[in-house]
């Protein structure tokens, strides 16, 4: 196993961007390159999370779910994801690679949901409590590319072939979420690396390694 430092990377994109599959495949390279890495994701990596995970994203529940509701929800379960499994992790020295965070709650209920932006990066800081990602990949495509994958995706939150409750809101919200996304990575320009996700697969894995091994390597 090499000696490293650890090192917080989150992948952010819109649905369908190829987030799942990429945190799988980061993680399995870095572990065959010697690396000590574990892959999450958001909402879920703990019990909790798992559960809000299932209240936020099915279709199925009668229960009324509002925008601030929501909002609470996703911090709930990042609060408890980072004590519970980020935090540890990093302070043992690992590698953890998250599938979404901050960056999404600020795209999708700030701006997306229109909550704002500053109210919901605070809320964001409160909830992390100082562990905050070191490097972002943004996985960037367009919408209705992202959406028709989504289709044909099997998922814990949906039946095949069906999209899940944030999956079936309008295009303009994702349209709206992809804009946010975009506007955080323009302004955040050391974290955020911007990768085109319509791409090959093969393409967006060697584009991700080369600026994670260059961070670790630096």
């Amino acid at each position: 196993m090499k000696s490293q430092d650890s090192l917080f990377i989150t992948l952010e994109g819109g649905e369908g961007s190829g987030k799942s599959t990429l945190a799988r495949k980061l993680t399995e390279t870095l572990i065959s390159l010697g690396y000590n890495a574990i892959s999450t994701r958001e909402p879920g990596g703990t019990k909790l999370g798992n559960q809000v995970r299932y209240w936020l994203l099915n279709r199925d529940s009668d229960v009324s779910l509002g925008s601030i509701s929501e909002l609470l929800l996703f911090l709930a379960a990042r609060a408890q994801h980072i004590e519970e499994l980020i935090k540890p992790a990093l302070d043992s020295g690992k590698i953890v690679i998250c599938d979404r965070f901050n960056d999404s709650t600020i795209a999708y209920q700030g701006i997306a949901r229109g909550l704002g932006a500053e109210i919901v990066e605070n809320q964001c800081l409160f909830a992390c409590q100082g562990v905050l990602p070191q490097l972002t990949l943004f996985l960037d495509l367009d919408p209705r590319i992202g959406l028709e994958r989504t289709k044909k995706l099997s998922k814990d939150s949906a039946k095949d072939g069906v999209m899940d409750r944030i999956e079936s809101e309008e295009l303009a919200f994702h349209d709206s979420v992809r804009e946010g996304l975009r506007w955080i990575a323009k302004n955040n320009p050391n974290r955020v690396h911007l990768i085109d996700a319509s791409q090959t697969f093969e393409e967006v894995l060697q584009n991700s390694l080369e600026i994670i091994l260059y961070s670790l390597n630096r």
